[in-house]
Parts: C-alpha cells; sequence; structure tokens
C-alpha cells in the first residue's frame, strides 16, 4: 500500500520531537557531561590567562588606580540644584519653558509644568572657586580633589534602562556590569575576599536588584558579591560548630581532591568552576570577612568623623568606612547603593534632596578625608553619581509644581582620586542645565576613561562570544576624557 506524500504541517509535526529531543540533549549535556552552552570555549580573557581567575592580571598600561568606590546615587539627582547653578532659572521662576516643551522629551507634554528655579543657595569653594549648593557643606570642603563633570548624558529616560546603561554600558539587562569587567580584567590582590563587594541598603534593594551587579555572560565568578551591612556580612559564614584546626584542614583537602576529579572530567563548565571557587572563597572568608567589616577597632575620631551613631547618617557612614576597609585589603571594585530611588524627586524636590544629602554628604566627605590622610586616595578611584538628572522645569502633581523629572540629556558626576585632576569642572551645559553644549561625556566616554585609569584599554578588554568581541563600550568609538586625567 502506498504511503501518502507527507504535508508540510506533518513533516514539522514529526520533526519537532527530534529538535525538541536534541535541545533537551544539549541541556542535560550541559550539566551531567560538564560543557555548559553558555561556556564559549572561544572565550579569551583579557591577558591570555584562564577566564575565571582572580589573581592579579597585568595591565594594557600605567594605572593610576588600583581599586573603585563606587557611591551610587539611585534615583538621579537634580544637577542645577546641587552643583550647576543656572541663574537664569531663579529669574523665570513659575513661568512657562520658553522653548518648544517637546524638548524636554522624557514625558507628555501634559505633565510639563513651568520652570523650576533653584532650591538651595550655592556658593564657591576651596582654590578652585568649585559651585556647590549649601546642602552638601562636608562634600564642599573636599571641592579641591573632586574633578565636577558637568556634561554628562545617556541614551533613556526611564529608571531601568538608565541603570542598565551606567553600570552595564547597555540598555537592557544581562550585560557585564562596570564592576564585573574590571575584576574580568585586573584580578584581585587580596584571594580570601571577593574582588568586587556590594554594600546595598538595609532598607532595600536599589531599582533592578541584583541585576545592578551581574557578571552577565562574563563567568560567574565575576559578579558582585554582596555583604549585608549590619550582622554576619554574609549568612552562614561561620561553622555550625568547632573543631580542631587540624581536622579542619584534612577535610578541605579531601574536598579540594574530589572537586578537582569532579571538575577533570568537566573541563568546559564555566559554572562549576565558579561554584567550586565560590565554596574555596568561603571557606577562606571565614577569617578575612568578619575582620574586614568590623568596625569595632576604628577610632572614635574616626567613626565620629564619618556619621558612626549618629542620625541620618549612620546607615551609609558605615558602609563607607567599610568599604575604606576592603579597599584597604585589595578588595578591587566596591559599589555603594542606596535602597529604590531615594533622589527620584518628582514631587518636593527641596525636602527630597536635602534628606538625601542629609544622609550622605557627611559619610562621602569623610571617605575622601581618610582616604587621603593614610595616602589611599591617590590609587583609589571614587566615583559619585546617579543615572541621569533632573529637567529645569517642575513637573504637574495636582496644583503643585515643586518637582522635576528625568533629564537623560545633561547629568553631573563627579570624581576623586586615582589620577583624577582635582579642582576641576568639566563640560558646560545650555543655560537652563537641560542640554549638554560643550565638551559632551557619554556613558562609554565615562567608562573608558574609568578603565583607562586602572591600566585597562577599552577596546583591548573584551570576551568573546558566538564569535563576537564583547566589550564595555560596545562597537562604537568612545573616548577617553585625557583632560580630566591629572
Amino acid at each position: 500500500m502506498n504511503q501518502p506524500t507527507p504535508s508540510r504541517r506533518d513533516f514539522f509535526a514529526r520533526t519537532s520531537d527530534g529538535l525538541l529531543g536534541a535541545a533537551l540533549a544539549q541541556m542535560l549535556g550541559a550539566d551531567l557531561l560538564g560543557h555548559s552552552a553558555t561556556a564559549s570555549d572561544e572565550a579569551i580573557a583579557p591577558h591570555g590567562g584562564g577566564i575565571d581567575d582572580l589573581t592579579p592580571k597585568p595591565v594594557h598600561h600605567p594605572a593610576t588606580a588600583k581599586s573603585v568606590i563606587q557611591l551610587f546615587m539611585n534615583g538621579g539627582p537634580s544637577q542645577m540644584d546641587l552643583f550647576d547653578p543656572k541663574p537664569l532659572l531663579g529669574k523665570m521662576d513659575g513661568q512657562p519653558y520658553p522653548g518648544n516643551v517637546e524638548e524636554i522629551g522624557n514625558t507628555g507634554t501634559s505633565d510639563v509644568g513651568v520652570m523650576l528655579g533653584g532650591k538651595y543657595k550655592f556658593d564657591r569653594h576651596g582654590e578652585s572657586g568649585m559651585w556647590m549648593a549649601d546642602v552638601l557643606p562636608h562634600t564642599a570642603q573636599m571641592a579641591d580633589d573632586l574633578c565636577m563633570i558637568h556634561s554628562m548624558w545617556t541614551d533613556h529616560p526611564n529608571h531601568d534602562n538608565a541603570l542598565y546603561k551606567i553600570h552595564s554600558g547597555r540598555l537592557f539587562m544581562g550585560y557585564p556590569t562596570l564592576g564585573a569587567w574590571t575584576v574580568y580584567g585586573l584580578g584581585s590582590e587580596n584571594q580570601n575576599l571577593p574582588a568586587y563587594v556590594v554594600l546595598s541598603d538595609p532598607l532595600g534593594l536599589p531599582k533592578n536588584g541584583t541585576r545592578n551587579w551581574t557578571a552577565g555572560f562574563l563567568p560567574p565568578v565575576y559578579q558582585g558579591t554582596p555583604f549585608r551591612p549590619t550582622g554576619s556580612p554574609i549568612l552562614n559564614l561561620k561553622p555550625q560548630f568547632e573543631q580542631p584546626d587540624a581536622v579542619t584542614e584534612t577535610a578541605r583537602d579531601l574536598l579540594k581532591q574530589l572537586d578537582q576529579h569532579h571538575q577533570s572530567e568537566r573541563r568546559h563548565y564555566a559554572g562549576l568552576d565558579a561554584r567550586i571557587q565560590s565554596y574555596g572563597l568561603a571557606a577562606r572568608m571565614q577569617l578575612s570577612a568578619s575582620e574586614a567589616l568590623d568596625l569595632s577597632g576604628e577610632t572614635a575620631e574616626t567613626l565620629s568623623m564619618y556619621g558612626v551613631g549618629s542620625s541620618p547618617t549612620d546607615s551609609f557612614a558605615r558602609r563607607c568606612l567599610m568599604a575604606r576597609r576592603l579597599v584597604e585589603r585589595g578588595v578591587r571594585y566596591v559599589q555603594i547603593f542606596l535602597e529604590e530611588q531615594p533622589w527620584d524627586s518628582h514631587v518636593d524636590l527641596e525636602d527630597n534632596h536635602r534628606a538625601a544629602c542629609e544622609r550622605t554628604d557627611r559619610p562621602v566627605a569623610a571617605l575622601l578625608k581618610d582616604l587621603k590622610r593614610s595616602g589611599m586616595l591617590d590609587s583609589t578611584l571614587v566615583i559619585w553619581g546617579g543615572e541621569f538628572g533632573r529637567t529645569p522645569t517642575s513637573q504637574r502633581s495636582g496644583d503643585l509644581y515643586t518637582g522635576r523629572d528625568h533629564n537623560m540629556q545633561a547629568f553631573t558626576s563627579w570624581m576623586a582620586g586615582g589620577g583624577i585632576k582635582g579642582g576641576t569642572s568639566y563640560g558646560k551645559t545650555d543655560e537652563f542645565g537641560h542640554k549638554v553644549i560643550e565638551d559632551p561625556v557619554s556613558v562609554h566616554d565615562f567608562h573608558a576613561t574609568i578603565l583607562h585609569a586602572l591600566g585597562l584599554h577599552h577596546q583591548k578588554l573584551f570576551f568573546t562570544r558566538s564569535g563576537l568581541e564583547e566589550r564595555l563600550t560596545g562597537v562604537e568609538a568612545p573616548r577617553v576624557v585625557h583632560e580630566i586625567l591629572a
């Protein structure tokens, strides 16, 4: 009996099982046979070493910074209210925006209110005469150590995308962050602590949560390790019961041998490599992590300078002091976050920003002073800033015009230490602080400059994935902002 000719529908119905089976076999093979589909065999380290090795690696050129402390101000601080005074805004307070409201570009035109004057008094500070608002009196004392970048801009007015951009150079999730790229390129000077540490806020995670410190497609060993700011830095860090050191060492040696045997048959499984390394690091951290974050040995003068034990500075102060102790012990990259969007001042900017400054100003200045007096500021790059800025117009909230909307077209960030030229103001915005008009600095420029200070060339630092050389700065041609380098 002749079989009927199969239709197109029959063909795909019959072959789908085979395709699904092949996919299932591939996924199972990754776990059972040790080959990960996401851990590319083509992946290469920046200097020819192992792709998941945290030992120190050589730099591309002489570095001016060995470590980074990033003070991330979630939500978008207002540039014209804190660092970039615009007298014309005050004169036009309450008047309609003089241009096309479509230029505001961040919300529907019905939400654009009127011009909103600056909320705080400004003064010049230091020998450099740097402008700063009176809600930042402690940071103002460090003016001659800061490089104020007034001409930052980004690609998206929404928090989620702008956060992905400022941390990973891309507008979407799944890409490695600046901290991950840094430790991928440089490794760590302390094998008993994570190379990339995140100190998040006890009040909660920032917007986008743990994706702010992901390793993306890099081996998992490069992702940020969150430390709890109170209590034990990592849960279950200490052993449940005490036993003689000799017994502990024997058990660890046996476990190491078993791991090596297991790993030898799964050489291409990056996830397994990272898991084994994380267990080894956890064992070493039982002594190192608790000591690094123990503030009891700090002097009363130091604790007071940071604002430890005082309200409302205590939480942020503790984390700034912990950051100093971590970089002092060779940690490569430390990030300090606030809870979800405390700088997001859509309503009542004056009270909103004042409260955020009261929490952070004193600890930030103390961190700079502390690093400077110990000589560590020369080799530690400190970064302050958010994901975007604020508009010169108010955002309407009922009958109130007291807050500002998001502004992706201009914002201010500052750097200090690590080879940065202190007492410098770079870039310029228009008379309203709305758009960059001189020396624009893109997020990719910003990242390339940070990598340069760390001795890494943004084009030479890459990870090959599916035949593509992936970089923090993408396929564009960013520039290192040499003008701000000492």
